[in-house]
């Protein structure tokens, strides 16, 4: 498994060869290419400090010594919450007055990656070019430099920032406690035996929510595939569907994606976690919002009926966060349950986008059900495929575009290509081997149907750059 080194940090499977996977000695290299570009970025604007976080994968202890050595070894006063959310981590770094943050976490993937996500100083991911010089810098170690004996750096563990957190949410003027308290909810939670076990009962206890929850024991021995997808959620479907429950919550390992399910144990649609947040926020706070090219058109339709500006934004939470500061955005986010409120934070927040939810049916008297059905019907497929060595991005780029010339044609991240009525994403993934290839139309068969087209002009151009190396 090669080793992915991109705007989202470092990630891979755990053992192996140095070079392909995210082993000691590449952990090591990688920590200090950031951590020497993070003090060079912010000079003595903050303290020499780094807040690390992880959450609860199997190999996530190992992982943090090694983060947290090196770092010490560079001289960096090391704050460790231990097990906690990417959230969490985010908020805790300018609360620290830190220069920068590490969260040790693959997110989606499945137990066997783990992964290093760099954060600067106001607890956001840094940015492309920045993150581009520390994959650079990583493989140039005859320019590290290592600190003496005497200039060490401190180690302290800190366990205050679940709470810190959780008031931070409860705090925000579009999250009503009180009134979430007389709703009386009863949700069911699946919180995939990660971190999310540990935060989110928290959060509820203090919101007055009972609830049950599935695989909640944080030991990294995740229940099913991590990824919050209907495929994977056959269990807490049959609990909402057996019993009464208001709403379910599903998360990522690291908690910063949010799924609902709905009280009659259907999916609520990952893509429309977003857009019903923003829908709340929206009627409240006028303003404009930002998803990445691969998001649904329902937030675009919100965000017009509420009087504001949709923009797209390549794929990436970083590249998300840069277009929403650019367009003033009041909420934003990606499709995939990820939701970015800067009136928290700029970061996706599973804690945000259940408290804001839980305010809005409170407030509203309706089920999770029929806020849905407020919403234009959308329908999005998901494909992919994996990518060899030998895949030539650009070519499969360059067939595709010639096939749809006539249409509108967005080429910021990747290729998109807009229709009337539908759209189909095609681009190459930033924490996986493969191809991404997403489609939206009124209905999933007619979305299938135009991934699957996608689908026939890559194969048919990967069979024809197979068979001219074969030629060579």
């Amino acid at each position: 498994m090669t080793l992915i080194k991109s705007i989202s940090g470092f990630r891979g499977t755990i053992g192996g060869h140095t070079g392909d996977t995210l082993n000691p000695l590449d952990i090591v290299k990688s920590v200090t290419a950031y951590a020497t570009l993070r003090a060079a970025k912010v000079g003595g604007k903050v303290q020499k400090k780094i807040v690390v976080g992880r959450d609860a994968r199997i190999s996530g202890e190992m992982v943090s010594h090694c983060v947290c050595g090196t770092l010490m070894g560079l001289g960096f006063d090391v704050v460790n919450i231990g097990l906690a959310t990417t959230p969490t981590t985010e908020i805790a770094v300018p609360a620290e007055n830190a220069v920068g943050g590490i969260i040790l976490t693959a997110s989606h993937n499945p137990r066997q990656w783990n992964a290093l996500k760099l954060l600067n100083e106001l607890g956001e991911f840094i940015p492309p070019a920045e993150a581009a010089e520390v994959v650079r810098l990583a493989d140039n170690e005859r320019s590290f430099v290592y600190a003496d004996v005497d200039q060490l750096g401190s180690y302290e563990e800190k366990s205050i920032y679940d709470q810190y957190h959780i008031d931070m949410v409860k705090g925000l003027e579009l999250v009503d406690v009180e009134a979430i308290r007389n709703a009386k909810f009863h949700v069911c939670l699946d919180t995939i035996n990660s971190v999310g076990g540990i935060i989110l009962p928290k959060l509820l206890d203090q919101l007055g929510v009972t609830y049950d929850i599935l695989n909640g024991e944080p030991n990294g021995q995740f229940a099913h595939n991590p990824e919050p997808l209907r495929k994977n959620l056959d269990e807490i479907c049959s609990v909402m569907k057996e019993k009464h429950y208001d709403i379910g919550f599903v998360c990522d390992p690291d908690v910063d994606r949010l799924v609902f399910i709905q009280e009659d144990g259907e999916m609520y649609g990952e893509e429309y976690t977003l857009v019903t947040c923003a829908d709340w926020v929206l009627q409240h706070t006028k303003g404009n919002t930002v998803s990445n090219l691969s998001s649904t058109r329902a937030l675009r339709d919100v965000t017009e009926k509420n009087g504001g500006q949709y923009s797209p934004s390549a794929v990436g939470e970083i590249n998300v966060v840069l277009k929403m500061k650019e367009t003033n955005a009041v909420i934003g986010g990606e499709g995939n349950g990820g939701i970015i409120y800067p009136a928290a934070h700029y970061g996706r927040d599973t804690l945000v986008g259940i408290a804001l939810m839980l305010t809005y049916m409170a407030k509203s008297g309706k089920t999770p059900s029929q806020l849905k059905a407020q919403y234009p019907l959308y329908a999005i497929a998901k494909n992919r495929i994996d990518l060899k060595p030998e895949t030539d991005l650009d070519a499969i780029l360059s067939e595709v575009r010639k096939e749809f010339a006539n249409e509108n044609l967005t080429e910021i991240d990747g290729l998109k290509i807009d229709f009337a009525d539908k759209w189909v994403h095609l681009r190459k993934s930033n924490t996986e081997p493969i191809i991404r290839i997403f489609s939206e139309a009124h209905t999933i068969e007619e979305a299938d149907a135009l991934g699957k087209r996608l689908i026939d002009i890559v194969e048919k151009t990967v069979n024809k750059q197979v068979a001219g190396s074969d030629k060579a």
